[in-house]
């Protein structure tokens, strides 16, 4: 059979993108094709090359892969060969009000859409996002194909409790906590996240590079400044009650799910939202928002809250808080449904989308 030649295109891998989630995805996507084309019959004539934009010769492929979009750089160049588009989100677009861009940033956003528009297919991570794409592009429903992703393997349950308490330690935990990982934007949500667990009274761990870093005051930065300023206000006040960890490394992070009581998400809007199925691996308890993929990759294995209402979200942590006998079901379903989410089956599913693009070019 005549080789069929796929470029994948990974510059997210060198730059800013390399330690967010479009880097993780890009990452382990290639790694699971790479194994699954040497083992399925199906994908054997298959050759991937890793490209980075600068040094495509588009020419030399069949298909190019572009594992991400950005709606306001051109990261998509004008082309004739047949390109797939792995588009995350369209959070930006979908709350406009809250991730002003200016000028420039709309004239790109037009650039983009016209260049995502002409792809072959276009790949999301939830069916959430295929709707935000539906309802801000006109493209055709059945050339979106949703292929979720995994957390990798290194999140369990840890039994090694002398490395647990080396983290606690090391970070100065308390014995019981809510905990976060991930950015600080706007859809995130935590302002309102902060709020409950200061009136609860229950410390709140935040993990991530985002809650420490510096930022001049944006638009965009607003939820980052506002954490700052109440994490300085506490410690003035010498209340223990928000812990901003900054940047955690990989080998540490499952020891932190390991030993919160409860792992929370209060997003208005995600892409997929990882950190739960990270959470789920290691049996920690979830508390998620009801909005956009969060009841999609939970699929009701924790407590749900309305992220628009504050009580509903004091309600929902002060529940699974409160009772041993809740957390210990959640645990145990949430460990069950991790196992729903594989990057093999992320690589099969996406694999069969290249395979739609070589059908096309045969007839």
């Amino acid at each position: 059979m005549k080789q069929f030649k796929i470029a994948i295109d990974v510059s997210p891998l060198n730059d800013g993108n390399s330690k967010r989630g479009v880097g993780y995805y890009t990452r382990n996507l290639v790694k699971a094709l790479q194994s699954e084309i040497k083992i399925n019959p199906d994908f054997k004539h298959y050759q991937i090359t890793l490209i980075e934009d600068c040094k495509l010769k588009i020419e030399d492929y069949d298909l190019i892969h572009y594992p991400y979009f950005d709606p306001f750089k051109l990261t998509l160049p004008s082309q004739n060969k047949p390109y797939i588009v792995t588009c995350h989100d369209l959070i930006p677009r979908v709350f406009k009000k809250h991730f002003p861009v200016g000028v420039k940033g709309e004239i790109k956003w037009l650039i983009q859409k016209h260049r995502l528009q002409k792809a072959a297919y276009i790949i999301c991570p939830s069916h959430s996002a295929k709707y935000q794409i539906l309802d801000h592009l006109k493209y055709p429903a059945d050339k979106i194909y949703t292929t979720y992703e995994a957390a990798s393997s290194n999140f369990k349950k840890i039994n090694n409790k002398i490395f647990l308490s080396t983290i606690k330690n090391k970070y100065k935990l308390p014995n019981k906590f809510v905990l976060y990982v991930g950015d600080i934007n706007w859809n995130k949500n935590i302002p309102s996240l902060v709020k409950a667990c200061l009136k609860l009274k229950y410390p709140l761990v935040i993990a991530g590079s985002a809650a420490v870093k510096q930022v001049p005051p944006h638009p965009w930065t607003q939820d980052i400044l506002h954490l700052q300023s109440i994490d300085a206000s506490l410690r003035a006040k010498r209340i223990n009650l928000l812990y901003l960890l900054g940047f955690v490394p990989d080998e540490e992070l499952p020891a932190l799910y390991n030993l919160a009581t409860i792992y929370c998400q209060p997003s208005f809007s995600e892409g997929f939202g990882l950190p739960l199925i990270e959470a789920m691996q290691c049996g920690t308890p979830v508390c998620y928002s009801q909005e956009s993929c969060l009841p999609e990759i939970m699929d009701f294995n924790g407590l749900y809250f309305d992220p628009y209402s504050q009580s509903s979200i004091e309600d929902s942590l002060k529940k699974m808080w409160t009772s041993k006998k809740l957390r210990q079901k959640y645990s145990k379903l949430g460990q069950i449904r991790a196992q729903f989410f594989s990057w093999k089956k992320t690589a099969i599913q996406t694999l069969a989308v290249y395979k739609l693009v070589e059908i096309d070019a045969q007839k």
